[in-house]
């Protein structure tokens, strides 16, 4: 329906038969009435507008093809609607009276008539009109009890029915359905506006290449609903209509892709029809407006002030400089490729609050000297204030498989730039207190780092965990963190892993015990990588091993387990466990570069 239209009430004979459907074909029939009462609902309001005064003889036209697809539509909706109520009919009866008309003709006069009562209600300074109110509603009355007696007679086989199709011409007797509401699949669409040389094509592009998404032109879309629907020219329509033309292309598009989460669409030059297009779609449409100052246009074009002036005057007279006042987002795009870049990235996958785990040092396994040491660390960045916003312990104590003499301690801490200061006092702290009990490695990154997505592959793993509920030592109320799905982590294990097999390789050549901790934890690393881009994903080194030896070829030697290296390795007893390690990286080695050469 239109705007504050009137809903359209079946009479109660024909909901009581519709009832008997099958919930399929009821919820198809529903849907159908319902979009079929809505275009009548548009076609009154277009018919309106064509007849009022002072138009060009444009905006008639325009009105004239809006018209003509409305019409298209009301007529293939109906056909759609008899489909279902053609099945109510008794087919034993051949020789049954012929009806005039389909039930739902009947059902489309119903809501004209609908529509002309509630119109003539509203005409209130017109005497005619308001004195014709009860002749309609008369006529209304009528119509219900003839319709309702029309399916008693059809459903009883005292009635037949004609047949449905209406071969009407509107541009194309088979022009699609208009959908007016986004797909399911349709999850998210960027639109990108802007003034001449202000970087909408290169933003586009990166939110492409880093965030998978799919880059559409709207003049594509717009060509393409032109020819689908038999349209000359979608320009001339009205805004409404090419933004409900722009929805069904990208609704298309989606229902083909149902894998893709993200589409941009670009050049926003008309600030009329994207108004209209994010009144149909809502949030599920961002809009983003690149602003850039005259001088510095011109400077990143290549040409002339006067090239850059003259495709700005033709942008400006469709409105292109008014979309700034509809977007969701306005970038002033005169500063870093840096800065417009974490912009992009915060709008295309926006962070979200994290939920985190926050446990003590003492339930991490840790031994009792190096837990005193990280509770007092601990204390010690809460102290700060929110400066500090997150601190916590990655890797092997969060998978419980930390091993006092053997694993490090992998500490990540969030601050804000201004507090690093304070963080590197605190660290200072805690290498004192822990002595030699374990190696500290702090990673040290900022909140918008993370927000911008700038990260490395093991930092998203680690972000991964925390969301799979890894523990956390501290945390502030409200941070924000991007969400890593699975796939992102897949396709980091594929940039990480070239890097992994180069320093494997390195260590392979200088392969001796005093190498045999690291060559061991980057084994175990290229496993894991290695799992990852097969959909395996493992946590601790023995279970990750385990896994690597079941893939063909990959790991044919039985590594000892962690318990065992680490007591080895303690015990300064290496000769027993390089072997077999140092087999299983040559037996990993062999399989990779075949795999790359095959």
């Amino acid at each position: 329906m239109t705007q504050n239209s009137p809903p359209l009430v079946l009479p109660p004979g024909l909901s009581r038969t519709i009832a008997t459907l099958q919930n399929k074909d009821r919820h198809r029939l529903d849907d159908t009435v319902t979009r079929l009462h809505t275009v009548n609902g548009r076609l009154w309001d277009a018919e309106d507008r064509v007849r009022g005064a002072l138009l060009s003889a444009a905006q008639v036209a325009d009105c004239k093809r809006e018209i003509d697809q409305l019409n298209a539509e009301r007529n293939a909706l109906a056909e759609r609607a008899d489909e279902v109520l053609g099945s109510l009919a008794d087919a034993g009866r051949a020789d049954a009276p012929l009806h005039t008309e389909t039930l739902a003709s009947v059902v489309d006069r119903l809501s004209v008539l609908t529509l002309r009562i509630w119109h003539s209600e509203r005409a209130a300074r017109d005497e005619l009109a308001r004195r014709r109110v009860p002749a309609l509603h008369c006529q209304r009355e009528e119509l219900c009890a003839a319709l309702d007696a029309l399916v008693a007679d059809v459903v009883a086989g005292r009635r037949r029915l004609p047949v449905p199709a209406r071969f009407k011409l509107y541009g194309r007797d088979d022009a699609a359905l208009a959908e007016i509401k986004p797909s399911r699949h349709l999850r998210r669409v960027l639109a990108f506006g802007g003034l001449s040389e202000c970087g909408k094509s290169t933003s586009a592009e990166f939110v492409q290449r880093t965030c998978g998404a799919q880059r559409l032109k709207i003049g594509f879309l717009l060509r393409q609903a032109a020819h689908r629907e038999g349209l000359a020219d979608p320009y001339a329509l009205s805004a409404r209509r090419q933004a409900e033309l722009l929805l069904g292309e990208l609704n298309r598009f989606a229902d083909a892709h149902v894998d893709m989460r993200l589409f941009t669409i670009e050049s926003v030059h008309d600030d009329a029809s994207i108004a209209e297009l994010k009144q149909l779609m809502g949030d599920t449409l961002q809009i983003v407006y690149l602003d850039a100052s005259f001088a510095v246009r011109v400077e990143r074009s290549g040409t002339s002030a006067q090239a850059v002036a003259a495709k700005d005057e033709i942008k400006m007279s469709r409105g292109a400089h008014q979309v700034a006042a509809l977007a969701d987002h306005v970038i002033d795009n005169t500063g870093s490729i840096a800065a417009l870049r974490a912009r992009l990235r915060r709008i295309a996958a926006p962070p979200a609050t994290a939920a985190l785990r926050v446990a003590t040092p003492y339930g991490l396994g840790l031994s009792a000297a190096v837990a005193s040491a990280t509770a007092d660390f601990t204390d010690a960045v809460r102290a700060y204030g929110p400066g500090v916003r997150l601190a916590a312990l990655t890797g092997s104590p969060g998978e419980g498989s930390w091993i006092a003499g053997w694993s490090d301690l992998d500490l990540l801490v969030i601050a804000e730039h201004e507090a690093m200061g304070r963080v590197h006092e605190a660290l200072e702290q805690y290498r004192t207190a822990l002595g030699g009990a374990a190696s500290l490695g702090p990673t040290l990154v900022t909140p918008g780092e993370l927000t911008a997505r700038r990260l490395t592959p093991r930092l998203a793993f680690i972000l991964h965990q925390f969301q799979q509920g890894s523990p956390v030592l501290h945390t502030e109320p409200g941070l924000e963190l991007p969400t890593i799905g699975r796939d992102e982590l897949a396709f980091a294990a594929v940039r990480e892993l070239p890097q992994v097999v180069l320093t494997m390789r390195r260590l392979r050549a200088d392969a001796d015990p005093a190498t045999l901790r690291q060559l061991y934890k980057h084994l175990v690393l290229a496993c894991r990588l290695i799992l990852r881009e097969h959909n395996q994903w493992e946590s601790g080194p023995d279970r990750i091993l385990a896994a690597a030896s079941r893939m063909p070829g990959l790991l044919a030697v039985s590594v000892p387990s962690l318990a065992e290296i680490a007591s080895a390795w303690r015990d300064g007893d290496t000769e027993l466990v390089l072997k077999p390690v140092t087999t299983a990286v040559d037996q990993l080695l062999t399989w990779y570069a075949a795999q790359l050469a095959a």
